[in-house]
């Protein structure tokens, strides 16, 4: 192919690379290198790892004070809640405040607006129907409303007067415990059962696993509290 005017032969362009190449290399010796400038080191992952170690001691001795000294299974396990409420209402009705305890966290676990399967609502899982028995019957005063359980003073108000009333119709803690889950009537019948044989107790003729269960879990919260809360509620 011919050559474009002007352009140097193929071996003169050759030449001249040869010589430059020997001149920089006579001018410098070697070929200087570009040498990257050293990246300035980051330091966040250090302040990191500074703050990960003070919050993990923090929360390591918080745990192990909780642990220590009872705090974390009152706070998860055995909390207490509304407690002017609940002492307020057992006053009125004569009920033990451990049982109302264990009563309310059997129930709801201390959730206010808790509701059950069978429509029972409230700290202590109440009807409406149960709800206005006590009022007509002239155990809890009228100025309550019946259809607000959601409302923590009203439940427990309501929750104690059955419970006051379950023990001034029934012959012991575990019959009353036993009836505010299964009803009073059918606590009758298994009352019927057993009678007045010393050597039969009531968990012997309870014909209903959820209320056999529910008599003791209330047993164990009802010491649980008293262990955790040794002044009172």
């Amino acid at each position: 192919m011919p050559r474009s005017q002007g352009s140097a032969p193929r071996h003169a362009r050759t030449s001249a690379t040869r010589s430059t190449a020997r001149g920089s290399a006579a001018r410098g010796g070697k070929a200087r290198r570009h040498t990257p400038a050293p990246q300035r080191r980051r330091r966040w992952p250090w302040v990191l790892l500074v703050v990960l170690a003070l919050v993990g001691g923090v929360g390591g001795t918080w745990l192990f004070q909780a642990c220590s000294s009872g705090n974390l299974e009152r706070s998860v396990m055995y909390p207490l809640h509304y407690e002017d409420l609940v002492r307020d209402a057992c006053a009125r009705h004569e009920v033990d405040p451990y049982l109302a305890c264990a009563i309310i966290k059997c129930e709801s676990d201390w959730h206010p607006e808790a509701v059950s399967r069978v429509g029972a609502r409230g700290l202590m899982q109440l009807t409406d129907v149960a709800c206005s028995d006590m009022i007509s019957m002239g155990i809890v005063d009228p100025s309550y409303d019946a259809s607000n359980l959601f409302d923590p003073a009203t439940n427990i108000e309501f929750g104690c007067a059955v419970l006051g009333y379950l023990q001034d119709n029934l012959a012991t803690e575990d019959e009353a415990i036993a009836a505010y889950n299964a009803g009073i009537g059918t606590l009758y019948r298994w009352r019927e059962e057993y009678g007045d044989d010393p050597e039969k107790e009531l968990e012997q003729v309870i014909d209903y696993p959820e209320t056999a269960a529910y008599l003791q879990r209330v047993r164990e919260a009802k010491a649980a509290y008293q262990r955790l809360y040794p002044l009172g509620i």
